[in-house]
């Protein structure tokens, strides 16, 4: 099967672009994909109650769709993650939470890095 070579300079660019951030040194903060919905839930009402911004989590947000607890979990818990300039343990939230060398933006949902500055 044949690859059009528009889909391998998007996956050429895509591997870059990962390549770049984890010489630089950046990490996001994800949920876990082993993480049960009830306890992504809370650890995401934990998130967006002391300080992350979950505002582009709303209805009419960047990073609604996909709206799933692990993709919402996983915004709120980076923007908290960040907003505490990567300190020890602000990636836990009871062990729902990993951090990711890989940028988990999609679509038009840019989620905040280390080097980003915008948090």
């Amino acid at each position: 099967m044949a690859l059009s070579a528009s889909k391998l300079v998007f996956f050429f660019l895509s591997l870059l672009i990962n390549a770049i951030s984890f010489v630089r040194g950046q990490s996001w903060c994800v949920a876990r994909s082993d993480a049960s919905n009830q306890a992504l839930q809370t650890a995401l009402d934990y998130a967006c109650g002391s300080g992350a911004d979950c505002n582009l989590l709303q209805s009419d947000g960047l990073c609604f769709l996909l709206n799933t607890i692990q993709a919402h979990a996983s915004y709120a818990f980076n923007s908290y993650y960040q907003r505490r300039a990567m300190a020890p343990g602000s990636c836990d939230f009871a062990g729902t939470g990993t951090v990711a060398k890989t940028d988990p933006s999609y679509g038009s949902c840019i989620y905040p890095s280390s080097q980003t500055g915008s948090l």
